[in-house]
This record gives C-alpha cells, sequence and structure tokens, in this order.
C-alpha cells in the first residue's frame, strides 16, 4: 500500500521510540504531526527530518485533556485526516512502594494512561472515517509485574485493557487497536533510568536488566528502529485480522510466565 496522503499522529513524538516511528512513517512518505511535551526537542526533530510541509510539529502535555483535543484538531486542520494514532508518550518510574509519593502516581498515570485515552476518545472520530488503527505503546511491565516498579506496571496494565476494551468497542466502527509491549528499548529514556535508579553505577543497573533475558550472554536492548518497524507493520490495513493484542517483542522476557 501507499502511505502517501495518509496522517500519522505521534504522542511522545521526539523521543527516542518516537522519533524512529515519525522517520519510518516519513520514509514511506507519510504526513506525520508529532506532538510532544518538549518543544525544544521537537523543533531539532522537525530539522532533522527534513520533511517540510509533510511534518507538523504540535507542543502539547497530553496530561492536559485540552491538549490531546487540539493535538488531534491541529492535525486534522493541517492535513484533513487521521489514519493512525500511536500513543507513544510515556515516563518511567521505580522504587519501593511504601515509600512512593502522590506526585510519582499522579504523574505517571496522567502520562502513560490518562493521555493515552484521551489522544484516542479525540481520535476516534477521524479514524472511524478513514478505517483507521490506534497502537498503544505498552511495555512487558503492562503484561507481568515487576518487583519495585508497581506504579509503572499498574499504568501500562491499564494501558493494556485499554487496548483490549477499545478493540471490541471500535470494532464495528471499522478502527483497530493494539498494544505493542517492548522490554527495555536502547533509548534515552532507558540511560536517564540508568542513571537515576542505578545507585552510582548505570552500567550495573543496565547489566542486572539483561540478566533477567533468556539470551544470555547474547543479551541486548531492544533498538528504537526496531519498535518502529514493529509499529509500522502492525499499522498496515494488510493486517486487519489483528486487533485487540498485546503484542510482545521482549526478547521471550515473558514466554515463561
Amino acid at each position: 500500500m501507499s502511505w502517501s496522503n495518509k496522517t500519522v499522529l505521534v504522542t511522545g513524538g521526539s523521543g527516542g521510540m518516537g522519533r524512529a516511528i515519525v522517520a519510518r512513517f516519513l520514509a514511506e512518505g507519510a504526513n506525520i504531526a508529532a506532538a510532544d511535551i518538549d518543544a525544544k526537542r521537537l523543533g531539532e526533530l522537525e530539522r532533522d527530518m527534513k520533511a517540510g510541509p509533510r511534518f507538523l510539529a504540535i507542543p502539547a502535555d497530553v496530561t492536559r485533556v485540552a491538549d490531546c483535543e487540539r493535538m488531534v484538531g491541529a492535525a486534522l486542520e493541517r492535513f484533513g485526516g487521521l489514519d493512525v494514532l500511536v500513543n507513544g508518550a510515556g515516563v518511567w518510574v521505580e522504587g519501593a512502594s511504601d515509600e512512593a509519593t502522590e506526585a510519582e502516581w499522579d504523574r505517571t498515570l496522567d502520562i502513560n494512561l490518562k493521555g493515552t485515552f484521551f489522544a484516542c476518545r479525540y481520535a476516534i472520530p477521524a479514524l472511524e472515517k478513514t478505517g483507521g488503527t490506534i497502537l498503544n505503546i505498552a511495555s512487558d511491565a503492562g503484561l507481568i509485574g515487576n518487583s519495585g516498579s508497581a506504579i509503572y506496571c499498574a499504568s501500562k496494565g491499564g494501558v493494556v485493557l485499554l487496548t483490549k476494551a477499545l478493540a471490541r468497542e471500535l470494532a464495528p466502527r471499522g478502527i483497530r487497536v493494539n498494544a505493542i509491549c517492548p522490554c527495555d528499548v536502547e533509548t534515552p529514556m532507558l540511560q536517564y533510568q540508568a542513571n537515576t535508579y542505578g545507585g552510582g553505577n548505570p552500567r550495573a543497573y543496565l547489566d542486572r536488566l539483561l540478566s533477567i533475558y533468556p539470551q544470555g550472554a547474547r543479551a541486548r536492548f531492544v533498538r528504537a528502529e526496531e519498535v518502529a518497524e514493529f509499529v509500522f507493520q502492525i499499522a498496515s490495513p494488510k493486517l486487519t485480522p489483528i486487533t485487540g493484542a498485546a503484542l510482545s517483542m521482549d526478547f521471550g522476557t515473558t514466554a515463561g510466565l
């Protein structure tokens, strides 16, 4: 199929996975509306992609319902329709649950779950017109419980079940909804995790993450470009039967559980 004249809205568009997803769809001729809270990084993304009128940068905070409505409206105003919504905005938090704060809970759930829902809520009418699709970036932590990351697991578990509920609800309207569930992805966010929660030894933190992978000495993190390719393939109308799925790409870390 041709992606020319089709429009993709990506939240978290200037992040590690977001940039890769934006680049993948642009390479196929799609129009891109990239939304992100970081206006400076959005500007850098626009410069780097060199896509001209096929690219629209939208500074937006997905924790604000009005911003979710505005970013969808901006994409429609610029490109006239919407074919794919990729909910990629996300944040990580970890730590002992009996030391967690209300602010950590609110921030994580607001970005990861509330933002995902309200982006969907405002995109649904436009996606119905095009027979479009929603791709929610969840996590392996939305499929299994991870010690020390209860808040994050709750947020991504919510994304997974939200995906399934929306897929059932929206199927009669011709909209597919799927969740992509990667394990650790090699992005600046992963390095932030290691630097923030690594107790002064980021390398040891990353090694501990890799130690759960069944590949042993061959273990590595998922690459952002691999996530982007998976998202691109699942977005294709050729895969119409795939909806309501939580699709793992985690080197088998959840396969035995």
